[in-house]
C-alpha cells in the first residue's frame, strides 16, 4: 500500500524536491519520488544488503533540503540484541541535482563482507499525472548505459543521468569500526519550454537573517522552521525571484498562492514581492482567449512548460488565467510594497500594468454589467471555481446545494475594493488622478452592502440568479480590513468568526459545522488552511478585535507545534475537546508557501506594523491581546532600513540595526 502524501518526508531545494516514506527508500508506489521541473525523475531508489532491507530507525530532517536515514542492518555483525550494523542515508537535494551519501558502518567486533545494492527506476512522469494517478499505469523507462558508474534514462527530451561511486552494486570487506560509503548524483536535463518559461532554481539561496525571541517557545520554532521552507521554496524567473506554492505538484509559478505568499513575506523579504510582481506582470493577459482564461489585464494563474491533464475534464493549458483574484491581488500587492519601501522607479515601472489590471476590474471581471465581479468556465476545461477555494464544491449552500454559475465570491468583492482604492492611491503619488476607483469602490461598497448580507453575515457568493448563497464559511474573514465593510459590519463578522462552529481551536474552518455537507477532512467544506486563518487574523487585528484575533493565532500556534512546527497546506480540526492534535489531511503539501509564511504574517499583524516609507512615517501599534506578553523580532525590512521590534508587557519599542 503506497503511502499518502501527508506522511512522506520531503526533502526540498527548489525545483527538486524528494518524497519518500521514513526510511528513504523509494519504492515507485503512490507518489514517491524525485522530482523537478513537473517531472519525476526517479520512481525508484532502493537499497538492500545481501538483498534484504535495512530496517528504518530514526530520521534526522536537518534542514528543509538536508536529511539523513537511519536504518540498521540484520544478519551481519555481533549476534546480540544491540544493532551492530548500521546504514546512514544522507540525502542533500540542491538546486541542480540531488546527492545521497549510502553509508554503511560496522560497530560489531568482527569483519563483514556483504552485496549492497542500490536499485533504480523512472517512469519520467509528469507530477499532474502522478497525482491523477494515471502515472500508476506507465511502465518503467529501460535504462541506457552511459560509460562507468553511470545509468541514464531519456524521454520526450528529458534525460536523467545517474552516478554512482563506485557502482550501483558494491561488495565491500568492512573492517571493525569501519565504514564503507556509495556516492549517488542525480541529475537531469529538460526540454525547451513551449511557452518560453521554464522553471529554475535562484541564482542565489540565502538563508534569512530573522530572529525571534519570545516568551512562547513554539512561536520561535514555528517562525524558524516556516523561513527554513520559504528559501527552500524560492524559485526564479530570471533575476525575480518568486515561491513555487508547494511540492510536489505546485512548484512553479502561481498569480494568487505567489502574491499572497509574497506579500506575508514582505516584511522580512521585499525583493521577492517586487519579483513576483514583474514576474507576473511579463505575462499579463493580452487578447481574450476562453480557453485560456485569458483577458486583456488580468493575471495568470498558473504557469506550466506544458499542457497539466489533472483528469476528471480538468486539462489546463501551459499559461491558465483561471482565477478570479489574483489581478486584484496584484495590485494590493504593489500597494503593500510600495508601503514598505519598494524603490519608487521600481514602482514607477509597473505603472503600465497597474492601469492595465484595474481597466480588467472594470471592463471584463463584470461580464454580465450588475456590479459585482463573477467568474464562470467557458473552455468546459478549467476551473469551474475560480477563488482561492477552487475544487468544485467549494461554492454550496447549507443543503449541500451547489451554488451554479456565475459566480460572485464575496471576498473576490473585498480585494476588489481594496485594489480601486489602493490602485487610485498609486496613480496618484505619481501625478495621476484617482478620483474615477475611489468613486468605483464607493459604488460596489454600497452595492455589497445591499444585495450580500443574509442572515445576519455577508454571504459566501452571489449565484447565477443573484442570489445570496446562505451558510457560515471562511471567505467572510477575508472582506475584514479591506475596506468595504464599516466598523460596525466588522463587529458583526468578528462575532460570527468567533463562534465554535467555525474556529476549530486550531485554525478557521472552511465551512461551518453546522452546514450539511460539513467536513473536516473536506479540501474546502471543513478543512482548516493556516493561510485563510492567517489572512483573516491580519483583518481581526487591523479592524481592532484582537481578542478574537489572538483565539485564531494560539490555534495556529497548536497546530505548528502538532506539525513539528511546519504548517501543511491544509489539515482537518475537529475541535479541541473532541482531540488534542489536528488531523493531517492526507493529500497535503507540506511545505506548502502560503503556510509557511503566514507564520510573519501572524507575527507583523499582531505587532501592530504599519510602515508608509513614500510617507516617512511608521506605525507600531501592539494588540492588546496576544498569545505572548514579550517577543523581540529582528530583521524587519522597512525601506532601506533593518529593524528591531521589541515588546515587553504594553510597551513597544523599535530598535535600528
Amino acid at each position: 500500500m503506497s503511502s499518502q502524501l501527508h506522511e512522506l518526508v520531503t526533502a526540498l531545494a527548489a525545483p527538486w524536491v524528494v518524497l519518500s516514506p521514513r526510511s528513504g527508500q523509494l519504492t515507485g508506489s503512490g507518489p514517491e519520488g524525485v522530482y523537478a521541473r513537473d517531472r519525476r525523475i526517479l520512481s525508484r531508489l532502493s537499497v538492500t544488503i545481501d538483498g534484504r532491507e535495512p530496517i528504518p530507525v530514526h530520521v534526522d530532517e536537518r534542514d528543509a533540503a538536508t536529511h539523513q536515514y537511519v536504518a540498521m542492518v540484520e544478519g551481519l555483525g555481533d549476534t546480540r540484541h544491540d544493532p551492530t550494523v548500521m546504514l546512514y542515508r544522507t540525502r542533500t537535494v540542491e538546486s541542480a541535482g540531488l546527492t545521497e551519501r549510502i553509508t554503511l558502518v560496522n560497530r560489531s567486533r568482527v569483519a563483514i563482507e556483504c552485496r549492497l545494492d542500490v536499485a533504480l527506476g523512472t517512469d519520467l512522469a509528469g507530477t499532474a499525472a502522478v497525482r491523477s494517478g494515471a502515472a500508476a499505469a506507465l511502465p518503467e523507462l529501460a535504462p541506457l548505459p552511459d560509460g562507468p558508474g553511470r545509468i541514464r534514462w531519456e524521454s520526450d527530451d528529458t534525460r536523467v543521468v545517474v552516478t554512482a561511486e563506485p557502482g550501483v552494486t558494491a561488495t565491500p570487506r568492512v573492517e571493525p569500526g569501519e565504514g564503507f560509503t556509495l556516492t549517488l548524483h542525480v541529475a537531469a536535463d529538460f526540454p525547451k519550454s513551449t511557452t518560453g518559461f521554464s522553471i529554475e532554481p535562484p541564482a542565489e539561496r540565502t538563508p534569512y537573517d530573522v530572529t525571534l525571541r519570545c516568551d512562547d517557545k513554539r512561536v520561535e520554532r514555528w517562525l524558524e522552521r516556516s523561513l527554513d521552507d520559504v528559501t527552500a521554496l524560492q524559485l526564479a524567473d530570471g533575476d525575480d525571484r518568486y515561491l513555487g506554492a508547494g511540492p510536489p505538484w505546485y512548484l512553479t509559478l502561481f498569480g494568487r498562492d505567489s502574491l499572497i505568499s509574497s506579500g506575508m513575506l514582505i516584511p522580512v523579504d521585499p525583493t521577492l514581492a517586487a519579483g513576483t510582481l514583474r514576474a507576473l506582470a511579463a505575462r499579463q493577459g493580452t487578447k481574450v482567449d476562453a480557453d485560456a482564461a485569458e483577458q486583456p489585464g488580468k493575471i495568470l494563474h498558473e504557469l506550466r512548460a506544458e499542457v497539466a491533464d489533472h483528469g476528471g475534464g480538468l486539462v489546463l493549458p501551459p499559461v491558465y488565467y483561471g482565477t478570479h483574484d489574483a489581478t486584484l491581488l496584484w495590485i494590493s500587492t504593489l500597494h503593500k510594497a510600495w508601503r514598505w519601501g519598494m524603490p519608487a522607479d521600481e514602482v514607477h515601472d509597473l505603472l503600465p500594468n497597474l492601469r492595465r489590471a484595474l481597466t480588467w476590474m472594470k471592463e471584463y471581471a463584470d461580464p454580465d454589467g450588475d456590479g459585482f465581479l463573477e467568474y464562470v468556465d467557458e473552455s468546459g476545461h478549467g476551473l469551474a471555481n475560480q477563488g482561492w477555494k477552487d475544487s468544485a464544491d467549494a461554492v454550496q449552500w447549507p443543503d449541500g446545494t451547489l451554488a451554479t454559475a456565475p459566480i460572485a465570491l464575496c471576498e473576490v468583492q473585498g480585494y476588489a475594493y481594496a485594489a480601486a482604492v489602493h490602485g487610485a492611491e498609486l496613480l496618484e503619488a505619481f501625478g495621476e488622478s484617482g478620483d474615477e476607483w475611489r468613486a468605483w469602490a464607493a459604488a460596489l461598497q454600497e452595492r455589497f452592502r445591499a444585495a450580500f448580507w443574509v442572515d445576519g453575515y455577508p454571504a459566501i457568493a452571489l449565484d447565477g440568479a443573484k442570489n445570496p448563497v446562505a451558510g457560515r464559511a471562511s471567505n467572510m474573514g477575508h472582506l475584514l480590513g479591506t475596506g468595504l465593510l464599516d466598523a460596525d459590519e466588522e463587529r458583526t463578522v468578528a462575532d460570527v468568526l468567533a463562534g465554535a462552529d467555525l474556529n476549530s481551536g486550531f485554525g478557521l474552518r472552511t465551512l461551518s459545522t453546522a452546514m450539511t455537507r460539513f467536513n473536516p477532512l473536506g479540501y474546502h467544506t471543513g478543512s482548516v488552511w493556516p493561510h485563510d486563518t492567517a489572512m483573516t487574523i491580519q483583518g481581526l487585528f487591523a479592524s481592532g478585535h484582537a481578542d478574537v484575533a489572538s483565539s485564531y493565532v494560539e490555534g495556529l500556534i497548536r497546530a505548528a507545534e502538532a506539525f513539528d512546527h511546519r504548517l501543511p497546506e491544509l489539515y482537518g480540526g475537529r475541535g479541541t475537546g473532541e482531540e488534542s492534535t489536528p488531523t493531517p489531511y492526507p493529500l497535503s503539501c507540506r511545505p506548502q508557501a502560503w503556510a509557511a509564511a503566514s507564520a510573519v504574517a501572524v507575527l507583523v499583524a499582531a505587532l501592530g506594523i504599519e510602515p508608509d516609507v513614500p510617507g516617512g512615517t511608521l506605525v507600531i501599534n501592539p494588540a492588546a491581546t496576544a498569545p505572548w506578553k514579550g517577543l523581540e523580532l529582528q530583521g524587519l525590512r522597512v525601506g532601506a532600513d533593518v529593524l528591531t521590534v521589541r515588546l515587553d508587557g504594553d510597551s513597544a519599542e523599535v530598535i535600528p540595526s
